[in-house]
């Protein structure tokens, strides 16, 4: 009962507060200049507050929500993966000039070997209508003059244990960009003292492309496998923007024949 009334007396301030500030913008034209400037200054303090209010909710409010991990899983999948950085806000959110070995949260790193950096990186907010991962990662790069772009992205224990020379691993990409590029990823998977690469080309022609690396053809040891990461390599990206929307990884049985 008294929270319904301290809502109800809130909702009633706050109408005297519109009224008082709508009396207020009607009458500036008359107002006498020092009373106006008060006015001016109150009115900037409470919008100063108004809109970082504004900025907090429409980041926590905007679809799809900070915190949702909805990932699309391939029948009879048993590990799938998002990695944080497209899960939730990182601080801080951009970086320019980004050295040749730059890591992002505890997962995703950059590398490359400009000797003079001209590459900018921003976390960026998901709001489309088919997108489910709530962040995305924006890479703007300009003059290029090393060899090599890649994004590493270092995959848990999880995806380690119980892995066989069975399994599928694929890897989704929702991906932006200003002028055609082809982006290449590299599985590595560590086993002992050995580790086995695979790599694979994306299919450029869509926004939302995969690929598949199937184990069947490797030469992993299955008892000694430690860990599993993957590069994204990016040839030629200079003068570029590079938007990579969502990235998720899944991993499913070889169906037996």
């Amino acid at each position: 009962m008294k929270s319904r009334v301290l809502n109800r007396v809130a909702r009633v301030l706050d109408r005297g507060v519109v009224r008082r500030w709508a009396r207020a913008a009607d009458a500036a034209e008359a107002t006498d200049l020092a009373g106006l400037e008060r006015l001016r200054d109150r009115a900037w303090g409470l919008r100063r507050r108004l809109d970082r209010l504004l900025h907090v909710a429409e980041g926590r409010l905007a679809l799809p929500r900070i915190g949702q991990d909805t990932i699309q899983r391939p029948l009879h999948a048993d590990w799938v993966f998002r990695p944080e950085l497209w899960r939730g806000p990182i601080s801080p959110p951009g970086r320019s000039s980004i050295a040749g070995n730059t890591q992002f949260g505890n997962e995703v790193s950059l590398f490359h070997d400009c000797a003079l950096s001209e590459i900018t990186f921003r976390q960026v907010r998901n709001t489309g209508e088919s997108d489910l991962a709530p962040f995305g990662i924006r890479f703007d790069v300009f003059r290029f003059s090393g060899s090599y772009l890649s994004l590493v992205l270092e995959l848990p224990p999880e995806a380690a244990a119980g892995l066989k020379r069975r399994h599928l691993v694929r890897l989704n990409l929702t991906v932006e960009t200003e002028k055609p590029l082809e982006i290449f990823a590299r599985l590595n998977i560590r086993h002992g003292p050995n580790t086995e690469q695979i790599v694979r080309e994306f299919q450029m022609n869509q926004a939302e492309t995969q690929v598949e690396f199937d184990l069947g053809f490797s030469e992993i040891n299955e008892k000694r496998v430690e860990r599993l990461w993957v590069d994204l390599i990016f040839e030629n990206p200079e003068m570029n923007q590079i938007l990579l929307r969502d990235i998720t990884m899944a991993r499913r049985p070889r169906a037996e024949i």
